[in-house]
């Protein structure tokens, strides 16, 4: 055994023994679903941020990037993470107060409607269960191309790795989990791009020599590679595409199941908060830390393929043996935390959101969701051995057909007086089938949509114009008006001036780091590329109506407001 499959093999026994130690400390439903509301900060951190960053970010994204989107995935990831921000500020903390066991669940106390939970819980099945077939596939293709197992063990080995405690333990296990995935490939993902810029050179140089790479010209440029050959004809097309992108994957972090649920997990309504910060930094800093590993990886090989590939070969060829054989671990945490995430959540919804069980005991429904929880991943596995492998475009799929069904509905929820149950219902089948459809039309090739009318915005806009054309014909019961005037009550125990000094630092230590981040980026990526590519100003200073320029400072535009606000909020809500 090599040391490669050593490393991944005992990381994978450590998290089913810690997984199956806190499945033995579960003896309630809220201990299963919930984990006992008692998670901290830190976990709530590091579900948020494991339970999104899977191999597809890993594998996918990366081998997009060193395909030739380098420059424009280092600009763009400040704006979808605030996400995180208006998610806790808007939905997370009043979905936590709500007391729901799952989100499908919330939405069927808040519009007082089995159906609207039945509909929510269907999108999370259909939704989850397609990201949950992605990751599962991404962890049995990295197996393949470490170690001699076939692609089939790779995948029953994936399976049994996530299953076998995720099934036992429930959330409780799940964050556990996560949050020790997320400490493993964070610091390693880190340690590598350090070595591998090191090696390159240096920071400036290795921007400098993508700058200019012969097989890659526009590698480094703000729009990246576009054109007849690429999935991109022109500029516009990829920066809206990109807009696009950025603003449903927001939505996707604030009110998509894998994410707002992670609040139902939170100790009170402090720690969401305080997590939606941190996961936003987190999750900024990650994606820098990986794209741009991606990029460098094209100095020493640029025509790996296929383009998924590059982080493999990274750490197989140009890293030492053990900080590689740590960073494909920290791959395959990060596909087995979001699979232990999303199955957990689809398990859920088919245990408790499908319809009622007001008959059945809490001991009953414990061994049930188990049962239930086994069966979905058996049906997972055997979709995986006949699924064709497309891990970036399986999850785009899937990932973000949440921004569309849910996003319109989940905010209304909160702020809308006049939202029905029938516009709910209606606004989430609507948003997933105009999302849904549409997307699998163009995957097959059947129709070409412009980028501008991206299923995605689709089933965004047809959702809200459901919603809000139903809400004029419909009206909301006393029982929906109670609720949400309730869900807008802080309780009591959240004024706590200790627990408000300290949250009230998250969103400033988050504007520090926006603008440390533009400087670092200007010093970095700005200047060098310009100085290499001739594009400094007449005096020759930095050109600052660049694209490039521009879109460093998109970041603390962006950020600055966001932290402003959710600042303001947190001192009105709990002053």
């Amino acid at each position: 055994m090599d040391i490669y499959t050593g490393a991944i093999l005992l990381s994978l026994i450590t998290y089913i023994a810690v997984g199956n130690y806190a499945g033995r400390r579960v003896k309630k439903l809220d201990d299963y679903f919930v984990a006992g509301r008692r998670a901290p900060t830190l976990l709530i951190v590091g579900t948020l941020v494991a339970s999104v960053l899977s191999t597809n970010i890993f594998l996918g994204e990366t081998g997009f990037v060193y395909e030739g989107q380098a420059g424009p995935y280092l600009l763009w990831p400040p704006i979808g993470a605030m996400g995180y921000i208006f998610g806790a500020l808007l939905f997370g903390r009043y979905l936590r107060r709500s007391r729901a066991i799952t989100v499908a669940d919330y939405f069927g106390k808040r519009f007082n409607s089995q159906r609207v939970q039945t509909a929510a819980g269907i999108t999370i099945i259909f939704g989850l269960g397609g990201y949950l077939l992605a990751v599962t596939q991404g962890t049995a293709f990295l197996l393949t191309h470490i170690t001699d197992f076939t692609f089939t063990q790779g995948l029953i080995i994936s399976w049994v790795s996530y299953t076998a405690f995720t099934m036992y333990s429930g959330s409780r296990g799940v964050i556990l989990t996560d949050t020790l995935m997320f400490l493993l490939f964070t610091s390693v993902a880190m340690l590598a791009l350090i070595f591998l810029v090191q090696d390159a050179g240096g920071w400036v140089a290795a921007v400098k020599g993508l700058a200019v790479l012969p097989e890659k010209p526009d590698l480094m440029a703000w729009h990246g590679i576009v054109g007849a050959d690429t999935p991109f004809t022109s500029v516009l097309d990829f920066t809206l595409w990109n807009i696009t992108l950025a603003l449903a994957w927001g939505l996707v972090y604030a009110v998509s199941p894998w994410q707002s649920s992670r609040y139902l997990i939170a100790r009170d309504e402090h720690v969401v908060m305080r997590a939606a910060c941190i996961a936003a930094i987190f999750l900024i800093l990650m994606e820098l830390t990986l794209y741009f590993a991606g990029a460098v990886i094209n100095l020493s090989d640029p025509g790996i393929q296929p383009s998924e590939e590059v982080i493999i070969y990274a750490a197989l060829n140009l890293l030492p043996e053990l900080m590689g054989a740590l960073l494909l671990a920290g791959i395959m945490a990060a596909g087995l935390s979001s699979a232990s995430t999303f199955l957990s959540l689809v398990g859920f919804s088919v245990s408790n959101d499908l319809f009622r069980h007001d008959a059945v005991d809490e001991k009953s429904m414990l061994k049930f969701s188990r049962v239930v929880m086994l069966g979905v991943g058996v049906i997972t596995l055997v979709i995986a051995f006949f699924s064709p492998v497309d891990i970036f475009w399986l999850t785009y799929f899937v990932g973000t057909l949440f921004a569309s069904s849910w996003g319109p509905v989940a905010l209304m929820s909160v702020w809308s007086k006049r939202i029905t149950a029938d516009a709910a219902f209606w606004g989430i089948v609507s948003g997933f089938v105009f999302n849904a459809v549409p997307k699998g039309l163009e995957h097959l090739g059947w129709i070409e949509l412009p980028f501008w009318l991206d299923p995605i915005l689709l089933g965004g806009l047809v959702s809200l114009v459901v919603v809000l054309v139903l809400t004029r014909f419909g009206r909301v019961s006393r029982d929906e008006q109670v609720y949400r005037l309730q869900l807008h009550r802080v309780p009591e125990v959240e004024l706590s001036p200790s627990k408000l000094r300290l949250t009230r630092y998250a969103p400033l230590i988050l504007a520090v780091y926006s603008v440390t981040m533009c400087v670092i980026l200007i010093t970095v990526y700005v200047q060098p590329y310009q100085e290499v590519t001739g594009t400094l100003n007449p005096r020759g200073g930095i050109n600052w109506l660049s694209g490039e320029s521009l879109l460093v400072f998109a970041g603390p535009v962006v950020v600055l407001p966001s932290a402003w606000i959710a600042w303001r909020m947190i001192r009105k809500s709990y002053g």
